[in-house]
């Protein structure tokens, strides 16, 4: 594994500046901390003092940064570093860039209403790199590949060790911490030497029982109960870019209709991956998999979509949820996320990550696939 290289942001470079004649733009400005990864491979640590990247319609890039980043700039591949001293300034430094850009008409992705009023005529507000970063290549699919490997060895790590946790009197946060540890160590073994900690990460949340029934429920000093459900969700990232990868387990002996729920999130995941094909709306994958939870007569327990767009950003665009008509296209990453959540009671998700291709997505989050709802029963 290696970061994406100069080669392959020049290409970048060249694929925008091919755009930019649609576009009516004479450059491009971007502000967006994602953005300027996408566009330079330029990780850094944001802050209020704007920081920015110009992409002319012919010529060399330029890196326009406040005096303290000047040294880490010159680490990268672009030569033009230009730099303002501080925020806010005498001038703000979005109008101090416009000015070193120079040119008649210029696109920008992202800005405030405060600055947009201070920039004058010749600035259009543009989403052409956002809707590029939608569709990945080859080597960006290989860092997502990479990070739901990762995801799933946390997930393993739970499934190995959550029990003897809970028997010594273990609660969410002691599994959580231990399995991200552990998921981390094997991150920093296998790739420290390449990936940077801005670049390489792992998180989650772990949470069991009544809890169970909150979609972005935190994990507490809650010891998981024999017969809940206890819900893992991990989030890996791997040279800048994400998945995602996550599973309900059930601790000890499954009481009530706890496998049923499992099976109808399993069947709906199945229909979602089914239905993720090229030309295909974003909406209408979100309505085929949900309309399973439906059939199993659980249509009141959906509280969301069921996926989301990933790569630079763990949520990005496009949206696998109502009222995005976006056509999908190969190279583009979804998390699939059934959800099922009972409040009072119990709540279920599991999360994949897929890739759209030609034909068949993609799977490349396993651990569901290797194991099914019962080979999820912790034993304690």
């Amino acid at each position: 594994m290696q970061l994406l290289t100069e080669a392959f942001y020049r290409r970048k470079i060249a694929q925008i500046q091919a755009r930019l004649d649609a576009e009516h733009l004479d450059g491009l400005l971007l502000l967006d901390v994602p953005n300027v990864i996408y566009a330079c491979g330029f990780f850094h640590t944001p802050s209020e003092r704007p920081l920015g990247l110009f992409i002319p319609k012919q010529g060399e890039v330029a890196l326009f940064v406040p005096l303290l980043e000047q040294e880490n700039a010159a680490d990268t591949w672009i030569r033009d570093i230009r730099t303002y001293f501080e925020y806010p300034g005498e001038v703000h430094p979005v109008q101090w860039m416009v000015r070193e850009a120079g040119v008649h008409r210029l696109g920008i992705d992202t800005l405030t209403v405060d600055v947009y009023n201070r920039l004058g005529a010749g600035v259009v507000v543009t989403p052409l790199i956002e809707q590029m970063r939608w569709v990945k290549e080859p080597e960006e699919l290989a860092l997502v590949e990479r990070a739901a490997r990762y995801a799933d060895y946390c997930l393993e790590y739970i499934r190995d060790h959550a029990g003897a946790l809970i028997r010594d009197g273990g609660t969410e946060l002691d599994i959580l911490r231990a399995a991200v540890g552990a998921t981390a160590a094997r991150m920093k073994a296998e790739v420290g030497e390449i990936f940077n900690l801005r670049a390489g990460a792992v998180v989650g949340t772990v949470h069991s029982g009544p809890r169970a029934a909150l979609p972005h429920g935190s994990p507490m000093q809650r010891v998981p109960q024999v017969g809940e459900p206890m819900i893992a969700g991990i989030g890996a990232s791997v040279g800048g870019y994400h998945a995602e990868s996550g599973a309900t387990f059930v601790i000890g002996e499954p009481r009530g209709d706890v496998m049923r729920c499992l099976e109808a999130a399993a069947a709906c995941d199945a229909a979602g991956v089914n239905a993720l094909r090229p030309g295909a709306t974003c909406a209408s994958v979100n309505a085929a998999a949900l309309g399973v939870l439906r059939d199993y007569g659980l249509g009141d327990a959906i509280r969301h979509r069921i996926g989301h767009g990933m790569g630079l950003q763990g949520h990005e665009g496009p949206w696998l949820a109502p009222g995005d008509t976006t056509l999908l296209q190969p190279g583009m990453v979804f998390s699939n996320e059934p959800g099922i959540y009972r409040p009072g009671i119990d709540g279920y998700r599991t999360i994949n990550s897929m890739i759209v291709t030609e034909g068949e997505a993609s799977v490349v989050s396993r651990f569901l696939a290797e194991h099914p709802p019962e080979k999820r029963i912790i034993s304690i």
